[in-house]
């Protein structure tokens, strides 16, 4: 407990001094993240899990040697396949991962429709790409029935995917294409590709969209790079999500000036940033 007090998981109230009481521990906002309904356990749960730590063990070896393109990940490098590749058939890490991102999701789009809500206010239809086991989805269902909500992915994620709800399910791969719809959603997709890649799945949004002035845009919820600059700990948040992503899956957590050359080269004329609770940012990008 002393540990956990120290690292601001915990306060503590000792009893007076002569007093025989025991001390008496009280949560802190860092640990209340992980009671409740919409807690995040899960996310941390996949973040300690050992197929994501292990990696890390190899990071020396992946300094000192120089490892051919298709191995340069350190998660490669360490499980022999990339970390997409060990999802699509270990069902175990699987599951872990979809459901840190709908615990991810419960959390983080309750803030977003509450205090942004009118990013989906005037959409009649919504594609949530790489949108797992559909959180992000049911969360702006739920708030706005109006809106037609589906998600697309690969095949084995959309056979778990839960029944009974108004959203969709499309099994399809997002560097083929992306179905119509009246709005794009990306939620901490674009972070875990390459510059080319990325381009390569907003040009498909930028099918799938119509135009500006009837509604068409892209919504992203991912994380813009000193977006607060006054933020010394949120900056360095981001920082070390930028340095997990390079370890395990080659991606990149991005400035504004990058993110803006992806939009440029897949054809999108201007965007708009807001920042949300935390270290992440909603990028409004408009054909």
């Amino acid at each position: 407990m002393r540990t956990l007090i120290v690292c601001g998981v915990f306060t503590v109230q000792h009893p007076a001094v002569g007093a025989t009481d025991e001390p008496v521990y009280t949560l802190t906002p860092l640990s209340r993240l992980l009671v409740g309904s919409s807690n995040l356990v899960p996310f941390m749960s996949m973040l300690l899990h050992p197929t994501i730590v292990t990696p890390f063990l190899g990071i020396g070896q992946w300094f000192q040697n120089e490892l051919p393109p298709d191995q340069c990940c350190v998660f490669k490098q360490t499980h022999g396949e990339s970390f997409w590749e060990l999802t699509g058939h270990d069902t175990a890490f699987d599951a872990a991962f979809n459901e840190a991102m709908v615990s991810d999701s419960n959390f983080i789009m309750d803030i977003i429709i509450k205090e942004h809500g009118e990013v989906f206010q005037g959409i009649s239809s919504l594609v949530d790409v790489a949108g797992g086991l559909g959180g992000a989805a049911q969360a702006i269902s739920k708030a706005f029935p109006e809106v037609k909500c589906s998600v697309l992915d690969l095949g084995h994620v959309v056979a778990k995917a839960p029944s009974g709800t108004l959203v969709e399910y499309v099994t399809g791969d997002m560097f083929e294409s992306v179905p119509p719809a009246n709005a794009v959603l990306l939620k901490w997709v674009l972070h875990d590709w390459s510059h080319n890649e990325c381009v390569k799945i907003m040009k498909n949004c930028r099918k799938a969209i119509p135009s500006r002035n009837v509604g068409g845009k892209v919504i992203i919820i991912d994380i813009v790079v000193a977006a607060d600059s006054s933020d010394e700990k949120k900056r360095e948040l981001q920082a070390l999500f930028d340095v997990c992503l390079m370890f395990l899956s080659n991606g990149i957590e991005r400035e504004e000036h990058e993110w803006n050359k992806v939009f440029l080269e897949a054809g999108f004329s201007s965007y708009k940033i807001m920042s949300v609770l935390g270290f992440r940012s909603i990028i409004e990008v408009y054909p």
